[in-house]
């Protein structure tokens, strides 16, 4: 028998995770990637944009599409994220519902895999944040996990320790249809950077803010004009009352420049270059609740 014959088929496709907020899908995505390239806080609902990070390896090339989690939604916004989960879910072919190690599975986690039985895709249970549970907790676990659906597989990974990260990716990849590759060698996101840099900016935005902003902040990057040994990025910052404008800019404007720097740190690690980044605050009355404003934001 020739190396030919023994040589895997190419296998190529799409693959995401999902969970209630704050069960580690987004950090996961990153541990995967290598790069920071969907945004993580600790804040429920952050991730906003449908983001693709490309995995290239020798026989695979696994494309990781990260929705936003899927809840109760209050407003139009919120309408929408969910629509767009559920036509991101209906097109991959391999989903990892991530549950946290370190809490009991709950009402969320029951409506979300009730959700998955519906799809063709294959579902796998990732067992998220390992290494905050000591062996005997995983390992219970693990068993009440399986007993929540008919999973193809059940496993257990630490994104922040890198514990079985690569194997889920191979266990991901081998659900994968057998293809040719879908994305030259060099692509790591096929996302704009404009959309990168602003979800970069809504992140550092959203530290340390109060727990009543996370859904009302949107970030819109105006204009990226690269000059000689620096970008120059002009941004603005949308809220939806001058009171949040306030607490968004702080004290003699002490939390907008915080903002800054954090932002700007971050970018340039993206961009590979200097950043001079320009942020202004302004206030879009009730936006998350007005279709022509939505549009405006890019949803």
């Amino acid at each position: 028998m020739t190396s030919e014959n023994l040589r895997q088929p190419y296998r190529a496709g799409f693959g995401c995770f999902v969970g209630r907020p704050n069960a580690g899908k987004s950090t996961l995505t990153n541990a995967i990637v290598g790069q920071k390239i969907a945004i993580t806080s600790s804040k429920p609902q952050t991730t906003r944009h449908v983001i693709r990070a490309v995995l290239h390896r020798p026989d695979s090339q696994l494309v990781l599409v990260d929705t936003p989690g899927l809840h109760r939604p209050r407003t139009l916004l919120g309408e929408r994220l969910n629509d767009l989960v559920r036509q991101t879910w209906s097109e991959v072919d391999v989903i990892g519902l991530c549950v946290p190690a370190d809490e009991p599975i709950g009402r969320g986690d029951r409506f979300i895999s009730g959700e998955l039985a519906e799809l063709n895709a294959t579902v796998l249970a990732v067992v998220t944040k390992t290494d905050l549970v000591d062996r005997e907790q995983l390992a219970k676990q693990l068993v009440a996990v399986s007993e929540l659906a008919d999973f193809a597989e059940v496993v257990p990974v630490s994104a922040v320790s890198g514990h079985q990260v690569d194997t889920l990716v191979d266990v991901m990849t081998r659900y994968l249809p057998e293809s040719p590759q879908l994305y030259p060698d060099d692509m790591l996101t096929e996302e704009p950077e404009q959309v990168l840099v602003a979800e970069l900016i809504r992140e550092a935005a959203l530290e340390g803010v109060r727990d009543e902003l996370p859904h009302s902040i949107a970030v819109v990057v105006e204009e990226m004009i690269p000059e000689e040994r620096v970008m120059k990025i002009y941004a603005d910052v949308y809220v939806e009352r001058p009171s949040q404008k306030a607490i968004v800019i702080g004290h003699r404007a002490s939390r907008l420049r915080d903002v800054g720097i954090r932002a700007r740190r971050q970018i340039e690690e993206l961009l590979g270059t200097r950043v001079y980044l320009d942020l202004h605050v302004r206030v879009a009355k009730d936006w998350q609740r007005d279709p022509k404003q939505l549009r405006k934001l890019g949803f």
